[in-house]
């Protein structure tokens, strides 16, 4: 189990403190990009990006919450992403291609993965699973922090395993919202392989302990 902490619940106001932990704990760093359109709420864009780079040390796992994500690529790429995923909402909305974005992102040298909010289907992930190196599976959905797991993404993440067991390829399965020591271990034992935790981590009074936990130590 991998941990990746969201920024997105970190400290804004000492930001280089909280990337100083997730980089001597930590396995990711777990970046929310929202775009008030696709969801609600607006978080950051390229110049708290860019400055994240500068600090941190494990890779960066950029989630785009937006429209039109293939516009945006290139430059978060070029910003140090290291893994960029997209919405296949998103994708569906403007008609375009998931497997196309994948490529883009692909030709930058970076990871690809789709994340589904929790009301699409996990059966629309399962044409992709040779082209993504990973699926983000949202146990709430996108746009806040600190919303309560959703339990039926159990379920989810088991159907997917079991379409990556049947077609004979594993790609990481990364879940993010609502996840803690509590429920981590029903994650693992479901097929997740990378946990994004918030609020779980950076409101802990013992960070490294929580993320000790949920990496299973």
């Amino acid at each position: 189990m991998k941990v990746a902490p969201s920024i997105l619940s970190g400290n804004f106001l000492n930001l280089e403190k909280d990337l100083d932990m997730v980089n001597e704990y930590a396995d990711l760093i777990h970046v929310d990009v929202m775009d008030g359109t696709f969801v609600p709420n607006i978080s950051f864009g390229f110049p708290v990006v860019d400055a994240i780079a500068k600090v941190i040390k494990v890779p960066m796992d950029v989630h785009l919450m937006i429209i039109n994500p293939d516009k945006y690529i290139e430059r978060f790429s070029r910003s140090g992403a290291n893994m960029i995923s997209f919405h296949l909402e998103a994708a569906e909305k403007e008609g375009k291609d998931p497997k196309e974005i994948i490529d883009l992102i692909h030709s930058f040298g970076v990871k690809a993965g789709i994340a589904i909010n929790p009301d699409v289907p996990v059966e629309k992930l399962f044409p992709y699973i040779q082209d993504v190196d990973f699926f983000l599976v949202m146990s709430v959905f996108a746009g806040f922090g600190g919303q309560k797991f959703i339990e039926a993404s159990v379920q989810r993440i088991e159907s997917l395993r079991e379409e990556m067991k049947r077609s004979g390829t594993f790609k990481d399965i990364e879940v993010d919202g609502g996840i803690g020591p509590d429920n981590i271990e029903i994650l693992r034992q479901a097929g997740c392989t990378i946990c994004v935790a918030g609020s779980s981590v950076f409101h802990a009074s013992d960070r490294a302990k929580v993320i000790a936990e949920l990496r299973g130590e």
